[in-house]
């Protein structure tokens, strides 16, 4: 919702957009901007390549009319953490905005939006944050919400109808109040462990503990480079199936992801956000090792 909300009323209908997609979450931004009547120039990579910016810098040099680039900056398809330093750089070299889908990394990264050229960014309450699931949110450039241009195609995913009425002290419509109690909690938690940083550092040594755990199994990321601490996919050993290894690993109350679509049979996914500890990560790896 906070990505629809976001490219429906920040994008408008009479200029072109350039999307980049590198798994189906970009992929998925692309069907939004059609379905709300946006044009939408569709930059698609394979989900296992980074962002191509020579292509980008074409796309934008070629279509001066663009209004905006939108990319994902966390992937999760493969647990690619989009180098959109990089991509930030093109952007301004070329005078364009950027909006950022930044649901799986805000909180759990850097974010440096003013760096990127990036005017707005789209998360959630759950995720990096470790809030519950039930809070969307986007953070825009004020004077994007205070313009009275918005190009919204429908009413509860207008950002500046409920950013009107965020000003004026009361919500547009009823939000999840206890989701809102719950994402303030956590949020306080978050500045009291040390912020982003900190929690970038944990996730990083639970993922370093993880792959060295799973390699030393035979079992390999599927990414070689540009690979998040946030979500990692691993090679499926030869043998066995994602819905054996989900079987075993479940009954032992771990829950781990499948590959998505083409990916199903080959790979699977494993994030190490909330409350998790070095010696549960020990124990996931006994238990990939038994199956």
């Amino acid at each position: 919702s906070a990505v629809e909300a976001m490219v429906g009323t920040l994008v408008p209908a009479d200029r072109p957009v350039l999307v980049c997609a590198n798994g189906v979450y970009g992929e998925r931004i692309d069907k939004m901007l059609r379905l709300q009547g946006k044009q939408p120039i569709l930059l698609r990579q394979d989900w296992t390549e980074a962002i191509d910016l020579e292509a980008v810098a074409t796309r934008l040099a070629d279509n001066p009319d663009i209004s905006s680039v939108i990319a994902v900056h966390h992937e999760t398809t493969t647990g690619r953490l989009n180098d959109l330093e990089a991509l930030g750089a093109v952007c301004r070299e070329y005078e364009t905005p950027m909006l950022v889908d930044a649901v799986s990394s805000f909180g759990g990264a850097q974010l440096p939006l003013e760096r990127w050229n990036a005017v707005a960014c789209a998360s959630n309450s759950n995720k990096c944050l470790h809030g519950v699931p039930g809070v969307a949110f986007v953070l825009a450039r004020r004077d994007l919400l205070t313009s009275g241009t918005g190009h919204a195609p429908g009413l509860y995913l207008d950002l500046i109808t409920n950013f009107n009425a965020q000003v004026a002290g009361y919500p547009a419509f009823t939000p999840a109040v206890q989701a809102m109690y719950a994402l303030h909690q956590a949020l306080v938690d978050l500045e009291a462990e040390g912020g982003w940083q900190a929690r970038a550092a944990d996730y990083a040594e639970r993922t370093g503990r993880l792959v060295t755990g799973l390699a030393a199994l035979g079992i390999e990321p599927l990414l070689d480079e540009g690979r998040s601490d946030i979500l990692t996919s691993f090679r499926l050993p030869l043998r066995t199936t994602f819905d054996e290894l989900y079987a075993h690993l479940r009954a032992e109350n771990f829950v781990i992801y499948a590959g998505q679509k083409q990916m199903f049979d080959s790979i699977f996914r494993v994030a190490v956000m909330g409350d998790l500890h070095l010696d549960e990560i020990d124990r996931l790896v006994h238990l990939v090792s038994e199956v």
